[in-house]
């Protein structure tokens, strides 16, 4: 069996995830799950997934979707919903994918490539194993994952004051609330791990089954 490992959230913060890939040299029996968010607020949305693209080619890759994926998953459908993404920082995502003000007029989607969008689009709500489960933000603690409600997977924070334990037992990974200490929210039964890179933090890498962590700044600095 290979390794487990989940990454918090990137936002374009392509240094800090090519220095984690390095140092963690996922191979074929690993699994990676990386917790959603990986565009908007950074400088590099499209290095990011070109990078996730790419690591799905070494190991076994399962990306969540996060909140601003889904922001921007509306905002293809429906161009009323463009707004929300923008304000959620999608410009900055769209200045990586070539936008520029007063440049060519063209619809949303067409300024992602392809693979960009088949890939946003097969992000799965949650992963669940034996012992773990792997979510964006939050959860309903005595529903059952399949019945968990988009906003509580997506958009919930986690107030340690009042987090409780999912009913299963198992320990949640989830990011989306930003610990701006720059260290993993461990409550034992949930760890929080966006340690707040795109603000000057942390970008972190949790292997679930030894405890191992590993930690980059948005300019590539390793820590471990």
């Amino acid at each position: 069996m290979g390794r487990t490992i989940a990454i918090g959230d990137l936002h374009g913060c392509l240094p800090a995830l090519r220095t984690l890939v390095d140092a963690i040299d996922p191979g074929a029996d690993d699994t990676v799950i990386p917790l959603g968010d990986y565009i908007d607020r950074g400088p590099d949305s499209k290095g990011v997934l070109d990078l996730l693209i790419a690591l799905a080619g070494r190991c076994r890759l399962i990306p969540l979707l996060g909140n601003h994926e889904e922001a921007l998953l509306d905002a293809f459908r429906d161009p009323a919903a463009l707004r929300k993404w923008l304000t959620l920082g999608g410009t900055d995502a769209l200045w990586s994918y070539g936008w520029v003000p007063g440049g060519p007029r063209r619809a949303l989607a067409d300024w992602f490539p392809d693979s960009h969008r088949r890939f946003f689009e097969a992000c799965r709500p949650y992963q669940e194993t034996a012992t773990h489960l792997f979510l964006h933000a939050g959860y309903v603690p005595d529903l059952p994952m399949v019945e968990q409600p988009g906003p509580a997977l997506r958009w919930r924070v986690t107030d340690a004051a009042v987090t409780k334990s999912h009913h299963s037992g198992k320990v949640a990974i989830v990011g989306h609330t930003p610990q701006k200490s720059g260290a993993i929210l461990d409550l034992g039964y949930l760890k929080c791990i966006d340690t707040n890179c795109v603000r000057g933090g942390w970008l972190t890498a949790l292997e679930v089954g030894a405890g191992r962590v590993w930690q980059a700044d948005r300019s590539g600095i390793l820590r471990m």
